[in-house]
């Protein structure tokens, strides 16, 4: 595959492009402020005393609303997009997304379970809410995704094609669940699930983005460290195992970090798709398969992305706040296909 740009190019460019969405991100909303008074109140609220007095309303928005918002979508955009390198990589496929293993429909059948099911059984205190859902949410990620794993081994083996198979019947039995769940919400509660599934950066706070900042930490350091057996495993695994690589671990991680990123990804914002499908594919395009670029570059062009993406939900209907799914969606599907037809071409 030819790249397009050279690495050093690339990264710079990325760079670029996530600072200045970092800005824009703390600066525009429903109240602008100017990105002078939003880059001199940053200053004051990370301790440095260089900034001017007078920014106090600055200081109040950027440090209780857009501060954490703007961290949880960088976090979500990042590793989203490193977990759909970690897919395509184990399925040696570019199509592939990391709802292939059933992360995305366990999260959301987790959290369809904690939303309805709580106002069942009398309501949830509003104080536990938050944090029952995220932790419903990510324990049905993973308990999915560790089904789907088991369903794919055999005789000590790791079979793809199985896990794959496996992932998309318990999709679509996770799916049924939703829908059950869904039939027997009351209006309130539907709202509420459909919204969620929907996906939004909207009521983001320190308690709920600290357990995803550790998480996409340990994935962004974790997998640049299977680069090369991911670049192996573009050969085949027959090949990989001759390289010396212990393939059956590698998957293992692979799903493993998969489940982890995207589980607490979904608990902490809702449904958000094509992340993971479009930015690794793009990135790929631009500087070919290298994982040990990619992965890196698809971590910054992801948290990138999906600031932007948050930054037009706001501000298209503002002051109404379209649900980022929604702006993922309409992003994402039309530059897919206009990929896909380039390929064909």
């Amino acid at each position: 595959m030819t790249r397009l740009l050279s690495p050093r190019t690339l990264f710079c460019a990325l760079i670029g492009l996530l600072l200045a969405a970092l800005w824009l991100s703390l600066a525009l909303g429903p109240v602008s402020l100017p990105l002078g008074d939003t880059l001199r109140a940053a200053l004051r609220i990370v301790g440095l005393p260089i900034a001017p007095q007078g920014l106090e309303q600055a200081e109040l928005i950027l440090g209780q609303i857009r501060l954490p918002r703007t961290l949880l979508g960088l976090a979500v955009g990042a590793v989203l997009a490193l977990s759909g390198v970690a897919m395509q990589g184990l399925f040696r496929n570019p199509l592939a997304d990391p709802g292939l293993i059933g992360v995305s429909s366990g999260a959301a059948l987790g959290a369809a379970f904690a939303i309805v099911g709580g106002s069942l059984f009398g309501g949830i205190p509003a104080a536990l809410e938050p944090y029952l859902l995220s932790a419903c949410a990510f324990a049905g990620g993973l308990g999915v995704t560790a089904l789907v794993y088991r369903l794919g081994r055999r005789d000590g083996q790791t079979h793809v094609a199985t896990m794959l198979l496996a992932g998309i019947a318990l999709t679509a039995l996770a799916g049924a669940a939703i829908g059950l769940f869904t039939y027997l919400a009351d209006d309130a509660t539907l709202r509420t699930l459909t919204f969620w599934n929907l996906g939004s950066l909207n009521g983001a706070s320190y308690a709920r983005l600290w357990p995803l900042l550790l998480v996409t930490l340990g994935v962004a350091l974790w997998l640049p460290r299977r680069a090369k057996a991911l670049n192996a495993l573009l050969l085949g695994e027959s090949e990989a195992r001759h390289l010396g690589f212990e393939v059956e671990r590698v998957k293992r991680e692979l799903v493993f970090c998969t489940a982890l990123g995207v589980g607490a990804a979904v608990a902490a914002a809702g449904m958000i798709g094509f992340i993971g499908l479009v930015v690794p594919h793009l990135v790929r395009l631009l500087v070919g398969p290298d994982h040990r670029v990619l992965l890196p570059a698809s971590a910054l062009a992801g948290a990138s992305l999906l600031l932007l993406a948050d930054l037009l939900a706001r501000l298209a209907l503002a002051p109404a706040e379209l649900p980022i799914g929604i702006v993922t969606a309409l992003i994402g599907a039309p530059f897919f296909l206009f990929l896909l037809l380039k390929g064909r071409a």
